[in-house]
């Protein structure tokens, strides 16, 4: 299934992770369309969660998967699809701000084309899919270290 959408020009799979070490949160996100090469987005961050990174890499790739042209389908695959279900609640105040962002992104993206879809698909590490296997091997591969010591304290 995963063979056959990739080889579609029009449909963009997204493979996000997110994960926290030393107080340092890093996203990262690899998307990949048939006729590009793949995008590797990284982002660290510092004082968020887990659920905060992970949201924000979400944002950002449905962001950048936005901004190709002749883009019609979304695959967004991650290990936290609890994650991505905070997206549509309307009750979790404490993510406003990443919903509000992520949402605009799908309204900007679905006025763009009738046909427009974006899916969510679970995928738990435990499965060790190549795709996410890999984007979860970089992830892992960094190492951060905090800048200001007395800042993390």
């Amino acid at each position: 299934m995963m063979l056959h959408l990739s080889s579609s020009s029009h449909t963009a799979i997204v493979v996000t992770d997110a994960s926290i070490k030393n107080n340092i949160a890093t996203s990262v996100s690899y998307i990949h369309i048939y006729d590009y090469s793949l995008i590797k987005t990284v982002h660290h961050a510092v004082f968020v969660t887990s659920t905060e990174a992970e949201l924000f890499a979400i944002k950002c790739s449905i962001s950048q998967a936005c901004s190709k042209e002749n883009i019609s389908k979304i695959i967004i695959v991650t290990d936290s699809i609890y994650v991505a279900k905070k997206i549509f609640d309307d009750k979790t105040h404490l993510f406003q701000i990443y919903t509000t962002a992520i949402l605009s992104e799908f309204q900007q993206f679905f006025t763009t084309g009738q046909g427009n879809s974006i899916e969510f698909w679970e995928c738990p590490s435990w499965l060790k899919w190549r795709l996410h296997r890999s984007v979860n091997k970089y992830l892992k591969s960094f190492n951060p270290q905090p800048i200001l010591l007395s800042k993390v304290s």
